[in-house]
């Protein structure tokens, strides 16, 4: 087996471990597309895993994705990313110690791109950090939402455009992150609590955060409108149904759907 093949199998192993809702979708895509997804996806993963890390602390959290987000300025020094993450290698899971390893296996000529977004995540992660994740304001929550969330939709409409020329508004792209991050908001209200977590606005109920969410998700479906390439439309499609309807399952009193319902809401979307 080449080192690129078990590169490949390798990739999609730790993304299954990581994500189960990308996991699918990535999978669906052709070669090229799977490959510059799913390492887009794990680059930003292995950072996220280092901001949400339970026992590391807020000041070690900021300096890891500072110079994490310094190195993916230049060309990425692997050797100065194991020796900063070093101290630190027995509690970071493998989808974060692995980051070269998933820069090394996207296509030379857009990892650029997905370097670019993924460092700009870390620094806007690293500010957040150290704000302690308080959310004050609307303009808090939507700059919070980008950074983790946005940017996944605007490295994506990057991608897109690389494969076959499709052209996505940013705007709406930035919305189909933040919908599927305010759907996470709301249904792990409760667990961010429990950690000293609130990503609702000062004065905000459970119903400001529905509209909010349901507006971004409206701001997705014209996002969907603009895609014509199948293949593409898949991969958007199957988060965005499960965002859709984890938010109407979220309003009737349920604290998430099913295991049963997310996989008809897949089987559904792959037969249409």
């Amino acid at each position: 087996m080449s080192n690129q093949a078990k590169l490949e199998k390798e990739a999609m192993h730790v993304l299954k471990l990581t994500s189960r809702t990308f996991y699918i979708p990535i999978k669906l895509l052709n070669s090229s597309l799977k490959k510059t997804v799913g390492s887009a996806y794990l680059c930003m993963r292995a950072i996220d895993e280092i901001e949400d890390h339970e026992q590391l602390d807020s000041k070690v959290k900021q300096q890891l994705l500072m110079e994490t987000s310094n190195l993916l300025k230049t060309d990425f020094d692997s050797d100065a990313y194991e020796k900063l993450i070093k101290p630190y290698q027995s509690l970071l899971p493998e989808v974060t110690l692995r980051l070269g390893d998933w820069l090394e296996f996207c296509p030379s000529e857009i990892v650029g791109k997905v370097k670019e977004s993924t460092s700009e995540m870390a620094e806007g992660m690293a500010k957040w950090v150290e704000r302690d994740w308080v959310v004050h304001t609307k303009e808090d929550l939507d700059e919070y939402t980008y950074y983790v969330a946005g940017l996944v939709g605007v490295m994506l409409s990057d991608i897109w455009k690389w494969y076959d020329g499709t052209e996505t508004d940013r705007e709406l792209a930035i919305g189909y992150g933040r919908g599927l991050q305010a759907v996470n908001i709301l249904r792990n209200k409760d667990e961010d609590a429990e950690r000293g977590v609130r990503f609702f606005p000062d004065g905000w109920t459970r119903e400001d955060m529905f509209v909010y969410a349901e507006d971004n998700l409206n701001k997705a479906d014209q996002y969907m409108k603009q895609i014509d390439t199948r293949n593409i439309i898949l991969f958007c499609k199957i988060p965005l149904a499960l965002a859709h309807r984890t938010l109407k399952a979220l309003k009737s009193g349920k604290e998430k759907m099913s295991r049963k319902e997310v996989e008809t809401t897949v089987d559904e979307i792959i037969n249409e």
